[in-house]
């Protein structure tokens, strides 16, 4: 069955390059197995497929490995997509709402604002984390340990200073992957430099990608963390991957809103 595909980087800025997303466009639907081999084929952290319908579009998230209930950069890959080149060819329909864009998804209606050229606001859930105890494999494979653990989807790991979230390192990958997170994954942040209010990067284990590029999905976690800390509700914040993506955070009446730029390539 024939699709669209298109390749938007995400939460892009100077000196970021941001996280690369497949974005597949389809007129009828796949089977769950076949998108995910074709983002097993795409090899990028996430593809996302939007299912153009009469009653609006139905947005799924696949990495190489699985279905994801929610994504960030995907998502704004996708609205991207959506604004710049599927707006006027199918004219009415419901997902579009002036500057608004809404799509269904398994977390629900997820609304996208266009706040200018190419950049974009999602409109994502708080996923606050709670204390934990973080599973014996995962900190025996880090090489810096954490001072503070929380857990929601994904498990949140406080660091004292930003240097080490770019120093830390998955040191036993074996080890590591003997941990099933599902589709969550491990988050490691600290207070910002600079113009940042706080850092992170992400590890999955299990996973293809060890280490996402940008995730947006993780800051449904940190936002609530960093705003009560902080006492600020609107920051922001870099993913230290090699990459690099800038992210614009705001807590907003139990939601959280996340800004960033989309480019396509």
């Amino acid at each position: 069955m024939a699709y669209t595909s298109y390749n938007v980087n995400a939460f892009v800025a100077e000196g970021c390059k941001g996280s690369p997303a497949a974005v597949a466009v389809l007129g009828e639907p796949l089977p769950d197995s076949r998108m995910l081999e074709i983002a097993a084929e795409n090899g990028v952290p996430e593809t996302a497929f939007i299912l153009k319908r009469r009653e609006g579009l139905n947005l799924r998230w696949f990495t190489p490995d699985l279905e994801m209930d929610l994504c960030g950069h995907a998502t704004l890959a996708s609205a991207h997509i959506a604004f710049t080149r599927l707006r006027q060819e199918m004219g009415e329909n419901p997902s579009f709402d002036g500057d608004m864009l809404y799509f269904d998804t398994r977390e629900g209606r997820i609304g996208v604002r266009n706040e200018s050229e190419s950049r974009y606001t999602l409109d994502f859930p708080v996923r606050e984390g709670k204390a934990a105890e973080l599973p014996e494999a995962i900190y025996d494979s880090l090489s810096i340990k954490p001072d503070e653990v929380y857990l929601s989807r994904d498990y949140l790991l406080i660091y004292s200073d930003y240097k080490k979230i770019g120093q830390i390192e998955v040191c036993n990958r074996e080890l590591f992957d003997t941990v099933d997170l599902g589709e969550g994954g491990v988050i490691v942040s600290a207070p910002g430099f600079g113009c940042y209010d706080f850092v992170s990067r992400f590890f999955t284990p299990k996973a293809t990608i060890l280490e996402d590029p940008v995730t947006g999905s993780a800051h449904c976690t940190l936002v609530p963390y960093w705003s009560s800390r902080l006492h600020l509700k609107a920051m922001r914040a870099l993913q230290m991957s090699e990459n690099r993506g800038e992210l614009y955070c705001r807590l907003d009446a139990g939601r959280v809103l996340i800004t960033g730029m989309a480019e396509e390539f």
